[in-house]
């Protein structure tokens, strides 16, 4: 079936803004500007703030959530379900984890170049699908297990590549840019814990995507904008590349937005950009698929890299084409993009029926599970 125009809308807008995210974020980081009391030109290197700015975004999804119901409920026939009432602070932990990641990978964005820091990203079906089986009990598919190999490998190339053109690269150290590498990757295994946090916490309390987002999205903006002021004082040397060598000079930050309008330009693509980017990705499961959101978070890759070749921001690596082609390979596999080619051949289409409905058994278990639980609680 042909998608309809509010389809094509929402998925150009998914693959748009998810791509205005990351290199909003990077574009920040390559300018440079005079800080405060005189300090001499240098790098804008906050990512804590940028994190700070991030979690505004999310926040931001928590009124779209309130207009959107607000709006349904004055319609004849309301459709939209807010989900069941809930405790707001059982998402603390979950927005604590993204927290944590998020400021992790800004971290490391100032040290890599945008297509790795999107590509490495993709390390966090790894951890997700170990974590799955481990705290939730479900049985990963032997092509999920085929799919988390194949990703491994293509870690692997990426990582050869970055290596490679660290040697060639002005612009970061090859220290820089290994430990940056190690980062994002250290940061996926927090963001799997999160999203296993989420999965048995939605499953279990009905709550609507929006209103998960935006209250994560609260939590983090408080916290993170709070530890503001005690990252002000802590000194960590040359791991800080801002004149007074603190973990986060926020000061610094919006002198140097002062003196170079264009940053607060950048922080607030990064901002509005990952709002319309949940929304949109929330609205493309619903209208859509899972599928066709997974498939676009993928293409959102190849977008930041032909941007950033484009601007010149990176060289031209054959190693990270490699290292693209089996990630997508591997994330294809793990979430089952393979599937409709297979449907095609009889027998395939008759064992991917048995594996479907074990599947579903699974989710129907664990729906159960919730629901036995939550009548206990009341």
């Amino acid at each position: 079936m042909a998608w309809t125009k509010y389809q094509l809308f929402l998925a150009g807008l998914m693959l748009t803004t998810g791509s205005i995210n990351t290199l909003s974020a990077k574009w920040a980081d390559m300018f440079s500007a005079k800080g405060c009391h005189g300090d001499a030109e240098h790098a804008f290197s906050h990512p804590f703030v940028q994190a700070v700015g991030m979690f505004l975004g999310e926040f931001s999804c928590l009124a779209v959530f309130y207009i959107l119901l607000f709006h349904d409920r004055r319609s004849p026939e309301p459709r939209m379900n807010p989900g069941q009432r809930f405790n707001p602070l059982l998402f603390f932990p979950p927005a604590m984890c993204d927290m944590t990641a998020t400021s992790i990978m800004y971290v490391a964005l100032n040290m890599t170049s945008a297509s790795s820091f999107q590509m490495l990203r993709g390390a966090v079906i790894i951890f997700t699908g170990l974590l799955s089986v481990a705290f939730l009990g479900r049985r990963l598919a032997p092509s999920q297990w085929l799919g988390i190999f194949i990703t491994i490998l293509g870690l692997v190339v990426v990582g050869l590549a970055d290596f490679v053109s660290g040697h060639k690269d002005d612009s970061h150290k090859l220290s820089d840019v290994i430990t940056g590498d190690l980062l994002i990757i250290m940061a996926q295994i927090i963001v799997s814990v999160q999203m296993v946090l989420e999965e048995k916490f939605v499953y279990k309390h009905d709550v609507h995507p929006l209103r998960a987002v935006g209250t994560e999205g609260l939590f983090g903006f408080v916290v993170l904008s709070l530890l503001l002021i005690p990252m002000y004082f802590i000194h960590v040397g040359d791991f800080s590349d801002n004149p007074r060598q603190v973990l986060e000079d926020a000061l610094d930050a919006f002198c140097q937005i002062g003196h170079k309008p264009l940053i607060l330009l950048a922080l607030l693509g990064n901002t509005v950009s990952i709002a319309f980017f949940n929304f949109a990705g929330i609205s493309v499961t619903k209208e859509i698929s899972a599928t066709t959101r997974m498939v676009l978070d993928s293409l959102r890759t190849l977008v930041i890299w032909v941007v950033s070749l484009a601007l010149g921001w990176e060289q031209f690596q054959g190693l990270q084409v490699l290292g693209f082609l089996v990630l997508l390979t591997g994330t294809a596999l793990y979430n089952g993009l393979h599937r409709p080619l297979l449907a095609k051949i009889p027998w395939c289409a008759a064992r991917m029926n048995l594996d479907g409905d074990g599947s579903n058994a699974e989710r129907e278990r664990l729906l159960n599970e919730g629901r036995v639980q939550a009548a206990e609680d009341t």
